[in-house]
């Protein structure tokens, strides 16, 4: 993909659309690094050094929306979590939250952009998913069934709007070192449902084994979620960091009983070598 034009990037106040907006700047891309309050990215333009606008952009109200006339790439990075608890326990507020972020506001901004990015093709739309809508991951069930829409949502796209020149990316990361990931390495939600403890304690255990260990940093994160969206023969779906991408990997090689025996399953019988709750 030919580096010129605008890029917009949603959510881009810390983490990773903070630093997918700063390496689409530094990649030679005017970009609009887009946030409820334009004051959580001070700091921004300058280190862009002029590459780089901070604009208000509140993806779950379509008023703000306000998209460069040389739109070429958007990055649906905005997103929610709320804590993650057993489905018996579901908080529909939560639930009804977390789509309307995670799942219409995407579909909102993406179709107000549709416009633009045809006329200005080659284009690109790249949605932020997870890799957890891979694996059977307790608790997470409202997160998941959230990303798992939006990643639904770009498979309907990416066949619809290819006639247009419009590349549809998902990026899936894993264990990345945000805000967002940080909280959720407290103590689980779930485990003060006493039902639910000894399945939440041993998650929790084999996550911070396993995916804690491993976790990347976002410049990182960035680098690899920016050579994806110029990737222009690359395929649909990608990840950003070693969890990841063996998720990915592991998804593409086998069926969906074999992920789950090798995620879900492997839990449940780690946990049965435990004691009783």
């Amino acid at each position: 993909m030919e580096i010129h034009g605008s890029a917009l990037v949603t959510g881009s106040s810390r983490g990773i659309g903070r630093a997918v907006a700063l390496e689409l700047a530094r990649r030679g891309f005017d970009t609009i690094a887009s946030m409820r309050d334009p004051a959580a990215g001070l700091g921004m333009e300058q280190e862009a050094a002029g590459r780089l606008r901070v604009q208000r952009l509140d993806v779950t109200d379509p008023a703000t929306f306000d998209l460069p006339d040389d739109l070429r790439v958007l990055v649906n990075n905005a997103g929610i979590d709320t804590p993650y608890l057993p489905v018996e326990h579901a908080d529909m507020d939560d639930w009804r939250r977390m789509f309307e972020t995670n799942v219409f506001a995407t579909v909102a901004l993406t179709s107000a952009a549709i416009p633009t990015l045809r006329a200005n093709r080659p284009s690109v739309v790249c949605t932020i998913t997870s890799s957890s809508i891979i694996a059977a991951v307790p608790f997470f069930a409202a997160y998941r069934a959230s990303k798992a829409a939006a990643s639904a949502f770009g498979d309907s796209l990416r066949v619809e709007v290819a006639p247009f020149g419009i590349r549809v990316v998902e990026i899936m990361p894993g264990p990345v070192d945000t805000d967002m990931f940080r909280l959720s390495k407290g103590d689980p939600d779930a485990a003060r449902f006493p039902e639910y403890r000894k399945l939440a304690d041993t998650a929790a255990e084999l996550r911070r084994a396993h995916g804690d260990q491993r976790v990347v940093e976002c410049a990182g994160a960035a680098t690899a979620i920016v050579d994806a969206i110029v990737d222009s023969s690359g395929p649909m779906r990608y990840g950003c960091d070693p969890v990841s991408y063996e998720l990915i990997d592991l998804w593409r090689q086998s069926d969906d009983e074999t992920v789950f025996t090798l995620t879900g399953q492997s839990l449940l019988d780690h946990m049965g070598q435990g004691g009783d709750n």
